[in-house]
């Protein structure tokens, strides 16, 4: 018969005791068998019980920009929905990546005070390694949901807290990050347990969605994406049509500029193929309020313009609005070009941010979504001089992954190399 492990606070600590005052030669019987495995791991990779280790804490633009980039970016939205109403002054939440840097810590009162004491921050590395057993860093050590309750932490001054944390897995079953509650004796309830595991799998869930979205075949891809590109390697394959809208520069329908406002709604109707209501675009459209009569007269506004240039009717309807004909843009010939391995090809497409002057807040993910897919990209391709072209851009400035992948992929010795090694030392200097 299995034995329940101990999980009161003062069994456990007189456990810790024993176990840390002998360096480990008593085991730690009766206390929960993942927490004693972290123990030893944690003994073993000399982890100082009274001093967290030293964690990097990134400068925060730079964390900023991993942050935008971070696969469950887009997840965060639900998570502040999920847990966020559960916080309160009680609960801190937050998200790591897969090797245990904190992107965001949210909550306040008490418990944030007591977790920012410990060095519990965004972009401080928690991992087992440097801070010993931990929810996070042992959710990560694990592969599994952990939770850990006050004095089963390893370091002593974070015995006040506890935790409940679970690995966030990708659609390819690679984990990419942990979800994570600390606080107090709330923190490790059966109830936070649940509620990670939760909001975990409808993370999960959104991850797959996204993927599926983004696999989808030509004829089901959203109708501003038009028609497929041709393989620009391919035998006699014919020069792709101009695209019909841009939106990498000065907005433009069929060479006929465009406003910044008709350019989004456009973006927006052509991102959401089913259409949208006046509602759901005033929320896309405006970070404040948008009343919904002048988003109607701007869509009177753009089916006057957008009939005059194609000779025909562009939108459809308005409950919802939506397109009535398909358009191809410049980003499809950006991601088409991705799609065909072919980066120097798509940063040649890719002048600058889509809608760059644009603040409507479904237009910003949408920029953060492409400029993340064209950043993936290039980290992941062999061409050194489309890495050396997205590094000369600000968006590539700073971008360590890639300097990193330009003085691999570069000639030893030469200008190329030179370059990426000199750069590296500045952005490592600054993170020191």
């Amino acid at each position: 018969m299995t034995q329940v492990p101990h999980r009161d606070a003062q069994w456990v600590r007189a456990a810790y005791e024993n176990f840390v005052g002998s360096a480990g030669s008593q085991e730690p019987a009766g206390i929960d068998p993942v927490v004693a495995a972290s123990w030893r791991r944690s003994l073993r990779n000399g982890v100082d019980p009274d001093h967290p280790g030293t964690v990097a804490v990134a400068a925060s633009d730079e964390l900023d920009d991993y942050r935008r980039d971070h696969p469950l970016a887009v997840a965060m939205p639900l998570v502040r929905d999920l847990v966020g109403g559960a916080t309160g002054d009680d609960l801190v939440v937050a998200v790591s990546d897969d090797v245990g840097r904190l992107l965001w810590v949210e909550g306040r009162g008490p418990v944030r005070s007591a977790v920012d004491h410990v060095g519990f921050v965004e972009g401080a590395v928690w991992r087992e390694e440097s801070v010993g057993t931990n929810a996070p860093g042992t959710a990560l050590a694990t592969r599994r949901p952990v939770q850990v309750l006050g004095a089963e932490h390893y370091v002593r001054p974070v015995q006040q807290l506890s935790c409940t944390a679970a690995p966030v897995h990708d659609p390819a079953g690679g984990i990419v990050g942990v979800l994570d509650l600390t606080g107090g004796s709330a923190a490790g309830s059966h109830v936070a347990l649940a509620l990670v595991r939760a909001t975990v799998a409808m993370v999960e869930r959104e991850l797959a969605a996204r993927a599926a979205q983004l696999r989808r075949s030509d004829g089901d891809r959203p109708a501003w994406a038009g028609g497929p590109d041709p393989d620009p390697g391919a035998a006699g394959a014919a020069s792709p049509p101009a695209p019909d809208l841009r939106l990498l520069g000065a907005p433009a329908l069929r060479g006929r500029r465009l406003s910044l406002r008709h350019a989004e709604i456009l973006l927006l109707l052509a991102e959401h193929p089913r259409g949208l209501g006046a509602e759901e675009l005033a929320v896309l459209l405006h970070p404040g309020d948008l009343s919904l009569v002048a988003v109607r007269a701007e869509i009177s506004r753009l089916r006057r313009v957008a009939d005059s240039v194609l000779n025909g009717p562009l939108l459809a309807g308005s409950r919802p609005y939506r397109l009535a004909r398909p358009l191809r843009s410049d980003v499809d010939t950006v991601r088409t070009r991705l799609r065909h391995a072919d980066v120097r090809g798509a940063l040649a497409a890719y002048p600058e941010p889509l809608l760059r002057r644009s603040v409507a807040p479904g237009v910003e993910r949408l920029r953060e979504e492409l400029e993340a897919e064209v950043r993936e990209a290039v980290h992941g391709c062999s061409d050194a001089a489309a890495v050396e072209q997205w590094t000369a851009r600000s968006e590539g400035a700073d971008d360590h992954a890639a300097w990193t992948r330009l003085a691999r992929l570069a000639p030893a010795g030469g200008p190329q190399a030179a370059r990426a090694w000199a750069r590296l030392g500045v952005l490592e200097r600054r993170l020191a």
